[in-house]
């Protein structure tokens, strides 16, 4: 049921998800704006409790008509969690400024596309457009392929540890756009984000070191394997620039196409795969 339902919700995301409406992360304001007190065990707490909902949800409606009910669950947890909802409308916000060379809403745009890791200062445009692309790249990981691998890791209980991970993700969004910098390393959902980004970040820069320049992108995965301290971010998008080294870094719409076009190859390679493992399980 995990590839049917995912299918679904991407064809689904692709059509109808284009605001905040189905976006996890919005309906979360209501909770995360009655927080006073920020700290890791918090965080754990509400993650928790997030899961244990969509777990008890899960075995209430397990064998009910046929488990249909069961299965919209599952796509609505799907829709809800994975995709960018309003960071779609953003990016096409920059390329509309862009065009009409907007400076003011062109950054205003990228300033919301940056916001988790944002650009360093002083940097010229090169250098701005290449921390925009790994935006760009960043965003495609974070709400579309590591939220399908916890999907799929979770098995029967998938949406779970999807939820999980969402829940998270929305945390650490909201503290970045409404709260400081120390509140957000209270909250600790940084640190425990960077722990459950490990494993998937590498899976996925495999795709990245593939497609890319395999002479340079194939040892610095295997470099990566051993890498505890780099950021996920660092170490994810330093994999995906070998496969743009290639691309110009000083158009201004050109850039970030490349990064998104690239993002949604990875993506749809990702999908690919799993679909064949998932092939493979069932007919062994």
């Amino acid at each position: 049921m995990t590839l049917f339902t995912t299918l679904l919700v991407l064809i689904a995301e692709r059509l109808f998800k284009l605001g905040e409406h189905w976006q996890l992360d919005h309906r979360l304001e209501v909770l995360f704006r009655r927080m006073k007190h920020y700290s890791v065990s918090a965080t754990v707490l509400m993650t928790l409790a997030a899961m244990a909902v969509v777990f008890l949800l899960q075995r209430v409606l397990h064998g009910v008509l046929f488990n249909v009910p069961l299965l919209v669950v599952w796509i609505l947890i799907g829709l809800l969690c994975i995709g960018a909802g309003k960071v779609r409308i953003h990016y096409h916000a920059y390329l509309m400024a862009a065009s009409r060379d907007d400076s003011h809403a062109r950054e205003a745009m990228a300033s919301e596309l940056t916001l988790i890791h944002g650009v360093p200062p002083g940097c010229d445009e090169r250098e701005y457009l290449r921390e925009l692309q790994n935006a760009l790249l960043w965003i495609n990981y974070r709400f579309y392929l590591a939220p399908l691998f916890w999907f799929v890791v979770g098995g029967s209980w998938g949406p779970v540890t999807l939820m999980g991970y969402a829940f998270l993700r929305a945390w650490q969004t909201w503290l970045a756009r409404y709260q400081t910098p120390r509140h957000r390393q209270e909250s600790g959902v940084d640190a425990i984000l960077h722990i459950l980004d490990w494993v998937p970040v590498r899976l996925v820069g495999v795709v990245y070191a593939l497609v890319g320049h395999g002479e340079k992108a194939l040892p610095a995965w295997f470099a990566s394997l051993g890498d505890r301290h780099s950021s996920q971010y660092q170490v994810l998008t330093q994999l995906a620039q070998f496969s743009l080294a290639r691309e110009s870094h000083v158009d201004k719409l050109g850039t970030p196409k490349a990064a998104v076009s690239m993002a949604k190859k990875t993506s749809f390679v990702v999908v690919v795969v799993m679909a064949l493992l998932t092939i493979y399980g069932t007919l062994v």
